[in-house]
């Protein structure tokens, strides 16, 4: 019998593949944004300071040079093989779609990274060892490279969301699928929330200035270069929002919590207060009140901002054609991609799947509480717990509560397996398969 290309599903437990993956991806997020939000004031700074004999400010981009050295550049280098590693365990052939549309393109994004890191190295160490425009031709270098970085993998990420040109599935096309409103969007955004988060992070070097008065122009630098970043984002991101996929604002709609639109409205209004604060009273700015606002854009701002464009981006994982639990939803004939729909609706996923167990490829009496648990594991666990209580990430047992046996397989059979709810993948299954399935999810023995 011919076999579906799935992989082994990766399932934890306690937080979910999707969750592992987001708390790695938003540590290295603030380390990478703020790498590249502080290259671009860098090359600002060397400028000024070149140009108005400003060897104060050139020591200041040194002595911030060090701590990216240290905080994005170590962090950053391991947390970004993490996201590689946990990604591609939580969703092997959505990280194939991208390779295999992206490969050259994540070649260059590897050339831009290189020249990153050889450009911070170069911007610390021979600082006063070579001429002046050598440093600053190194300092712009390092600026271009840096936010090269970000405009690859940003193009990556929208790509994420959805292809950039409806034509990309029927004529393929690096740029049709690079490039669209929302990818524009997010540029403008980022770019900007970069910029906010260098500012903040900034205030970490600035606060340890041993010169008042210096230490008081760079304090209102970096208060006034991070709020008006933070309006400027904030407007981004509104314009972004308005390029959404239809599916994706059905799913924030459904998804996102009430609470959750007026929580970013606080964060911005937070860190602008912060910011302002600082502006109107300098010395209030010490390394740890520096050190909690950093933390505090990572866990209030950082974390809802990218589990939130996890959510929208669901049921898809990539290009809008793979599935969060790597079946293929539609047909994309530029690449030769076939759905694997029908087979699932001609087979069923027990008898489909490669790497279900022998004995569970047909639905019996006696293996049917396990076979509904390896279609929950298969289906459903890469956004939902399927603990025996309530608790976790979207557990399965809270979303099915209060159902009984009947209900629930006419549920799956008639809303799951039609593929008629925007938030969730089309899942086929057998009248069987529905059985076994709603079984499990009762408590099933």
């Amino acid at each position: 019998m011919e076999m579906l290309g799935m992989y082994p599903t990766w399932y934890d437990p306690s937080l979910g593949s999707g969750w592992v993956l987001g708390v790695i991806a938003v540590i290295h997020v603030l380390a990478s944004h703020t790498s590249v939000g502080a290259a671009l004031v860098f090359a600002w700074l060397a400028t000024v300071a070149y140009k108005r004999q400003r060897p104060e400010l050139l020591e200041y981009v040194r002595r911030y040079g060090v701590v990216l050295l240290v905080y994005s550049y170590v962090l950053g280098s391991i947390t970004g093989p993490g996201i590689w590693f946990s990604a591609t365990v939580a969703s092997p052939r959505g990280i194939s779609a991208l390779i295999h549309s992206y490969v050259w393109v994540w070649a260059t994004e590897w050339v831009f990274f290189v020249g990153e890191v050889v450009g911070i190295y170069a911007l610390v160490y021979l600082a006063g060892k070579v001429d002046q425009k050598t440093h600053l031709n190194l300092v712009r270098y390092f600026a271009i490279a840096s936010w090269g970085t970000m405009l690859i993998i940003v193009g990556i990420l929208s790509f994420m969301m959805w292809p950039g040109q409806q034509a990309w599935y029927t004529e393929g096309g690096t740029l049709n699928g690079f490039y669209g409103p929302y990818t524009f969007g997010q540029v403008i955004t980022r770019t900007a929330f970069m910029l906010m988060c260098a500012a903040v992070v900034g205030g970490i070097v600035a606060s340890r200035i041993s010169d008042a008065d210096f230490r008081k122009e760079m304090t209102r630098k970096l208060a006034v270069l991070g709020i008006v970043s933070a309006v400027v984002g904030f407007l981004g991101l509104q314009w972004t929002l308005t390029t959404l996929p239809e599916h994706a604002r059905e799913v924030m709609a459904l998804r996102l919590p009430a609470w959750f639109v007026p929580s970013m409205w606080a964060t911005f209004g937070g860190i602008i207060a912060y910011l302002a604060l600082t502006f109107a009273a300098p010395r209030i700015l010490t390394p740890w009140l520096s050190i909690a606002a950093a933390a505090a854009v990572m866990v209030f701002g950082i974390w809802p901002e990218e589990t939130s464009r996890e959510s929208m981006r669901k049921p898809w994982v990539a290009g809008q054609y793979v599935y969060s639990n790597q079946v293929i939803g539609r047909d994309v004939p530029a690449l030769g991609v076939k759905s694997d729909i029908p087979a699932l609706e001609a087979r069923g996923m027990l008898a489909s799947h490669p790497f279900i167990p022998a004995d569970l490829r047909q639905v019996t009496e006696a293996n049917k509480a396990e076979a509904g648990r390896t279609l929950a594991l298969v289906y459903c666990s890469n956004c939902h717990n399927l603990t025996d209580t309530e608790t976790g990430i979207r557990p399965l047992r809270k979303l099915t509560a209060g159902m009984d046996e009947p209900a629930l397989s006419g549920f799956i059979s008639g809303a799951l397996a039609t593929g008629s709810m925007p938030h969730m993948p089309h899942m086929p299954m057998s009248e069987a398969e529905a059985g076994a399935l709603a079984h499990f999810l009762v408590g099933g023995k």
